[in-house]
């Protein structure tokens, strides 16, 4: 895979400068010191972080979650800095320990655990901690909301997961490092971020900088992340990995989610809802410009798609629909969940953005992997770079020009229309609005051009205006082939103008429509 150049962006370069004035060894220290350790542990045999003791293994939920980190305790809280961390306990699902250490003006310093930072449900649990044992992450803070108060804003935590909220939201989808062999018959693998840097900020700093080393049977990785917390909140990422051995699906950029029911799948009989999902769709801007969007499903079995694209512009999981009457969920709000867009920095070349969407019986399990994988074979000993910006925030993040297809739904006929032998023929209603369709008069004459693919047919369709909701509403009757997925793909055009993005749809052949 080609290695991909840094960009210099002067206005981060004069931030960073004004954030770490007065702090000549955090200057010193940078990413090439991570990756020089990174290179490092790639030419040995790989050892997993030792685990944590039974007594916080062995934790449930709620016994968990009664440990908690004292606010008053975070890091920088006394020199009043805009940005301060607090630390988190290993139990429960963080199994192991990881390394913190602090860059200031006066050098790298490693962060000793200390359990009176926490409240513990009882000493007996206490006592039972090692005094030495570590952390299993942190959580940045910083006021994002409301002057003087410090909201938990991007938290690192688990393997190499990271997630994130912009102004005004709840936390819902993660990002992670790296993904390797995800939705493989083999298994996938977990690298973990094991060493973490964090690169004191000065106390008015609007921006801030940490390092991690990732490490894991098949690679290891040094990744860099300056942190702009807002609406939205950017990361800007730069990573080099070093491969300890081929992989057979190596995921970049990767993101994970939640979809367990929406308007395009069938409620479970148990739930009362609408809808409960952290994302909605898959969004993708290809190389060529065109957008295309995928509503998510949670299928009976997992599914797999590959979208071929050189050089990608961006792609991300977005929560579009954020109405709390789409969710009526007022513990969830599932309506504030961030939507995440990542945007690389160079030119990655050919590959594919691949979706794996996994069974889930409930709202609990992350079951949404997206990322990006390049079409160059990997080899033991590779290494190479990589930029991409990250963002958390509104479904507006990817700057669209298109029409959106805002809302999906499909139901399955109980007869064929009159004239027709299909054994399975789905009514699909896909609404767009946004964009160019906002400009447009609503007695015009609107089109679709809708393919079937793989077999599907096509037996009606048509477009008209919605005038409650000021969408242009598709609606089609469609028919997959005996044994075959239903497969579609439809934009909205006037003339020769496309008006909308590429809406494109794959209902397995077994699904809760069709009584599996």
């Amino acid at each position: 895979m080609r290695h991909v150049v840094i960009r210099t962006f002067v206005a981060v370069a004069v931030i960073l400068t004004t954030a770490l004035a007065g702090a000549p060894a955090a200057q010193a220290f940078g990413f090439e010191e991570v990756a020089r350790q990174a290179k490092a542990l790639a030419s040995r045999p790989y050892s997993a972080p030792p685990a944590i003791p039974a007594v916080l293994a062995d934790l449930d939920y709620d016994k968990y979650q009664q440990i908690r980190f004292r606010p008053e305790q975070s890091l920088w809280h006394k020199s009043h800095t805009r940005f301060q961390v607090m630390l988190i306990a290993p139990g429960e699902y963080f199994r192991h320990t990881v390394r913190i250490n602090i860059v200031d003006a006066a050098g790298v310093h490693p962060l000793g655990f200390d359990k009176s930072l926490f409240t513990w449900p009882d000493n007996k649990l206490k006592s039972a901690v090692p005094d030495k044992l570590g952390y299993a992450g942190f959580k940045l803070t910083f006021p994002i909301n409301r002057p003087g108060v410090q909201d938990q804003f991007l938290v690192f935590a688990g393997a190499s997961y990271f997630r994130g909220v912009a102004r005004g939201e709840n936390f819902g989808l993660s990002a992670r490092g790296i993904a390797i062999d995800t939705g493989l018959p083999g298994g996938e693998e977990f690298p973990s971020f094991t060493k973490y840097w964090l690169v004191r900020p000065s106390p008015n700093a609007q921006v801030m900088q940490l390092y991690a080393l990732l490490d894991g049977k098949s690679l290891t990785g040094a990744y860099r992340f300056v942190i702009f917390p807002g609406k939205p909140t950017r990361i800007e990422v730069h990573a080099r990995l070093f491969l300890r051995k081929p992989i057979s699906l190596l995921g970049l950029a990767p993101l994970t989610s939640m979809f367990y029911y929406g308007t395009n799948t069938p409620r479970p009989p148990d739930q009362w809802r609408p809808a409960v999902h952290d994302s909605q769709g898959l969004l993708i801007h290809s190389g060529t410009g065109e957008w295309l969007w995928r509503p998510l499903i949670n299928p009976l079995t997992l599914q797999m798609n590959y979208f071929e694209t050189d050089s990608p512009q961006g792609f991300g999981l977005l929560q579009r629909t954020t109405r709390f009457t789409a969710y009526e969920d007022d513990e969830a709000r599932y309506g504030s969940r961030p939507s995440a867009w990542v945007e690389p920095r160079a030119d990655w070349g050919k590959g594919h953005v691949v979706l794996v969407e996994i069974p889930t019986d409930s709202e609990t399990n992350d079951n949404i992997v997206a990322f990006w994988s390049p079409d160059t074979k990997t080899s033991k000993g590779q290494q190479f770079d990589l930029d991409y910006t990250l963002d958390f925030g509104g479904p507006d993040i990817p700057d669209e020009p298109m029409a959106h297809a805002v809302s999906t739904y499909v139901g399955k006929l109980k007869k064929p229309p009159q004239g027709s032998d299909a054994q399975n023929v789905y009514r699909v209603i896909v609404d767009f609005a946004g964009g160019p369709l906002s400009r447009i008069a609503a007695s015009r004459r609107i089109d679709a051009v809708i393919t079937g693919i793989d077999g599907t047919q096509i037996l009606d369709q048509n477009v008209r205006w919605i005038k409650p909701t000021d969408h242009w509403r598709l609606s089609l009757l469609a028919a997959p082939a005996t044994g075959k997925n239903l497969s579609l793909r439809a934009f909205l055009k006037s003339g020769k103008e496309t008006l909308s993005e590429t809406w494109t749809y794959e209902l397995p052949a077994k699904n809760r429509l069709s009584g599996g």
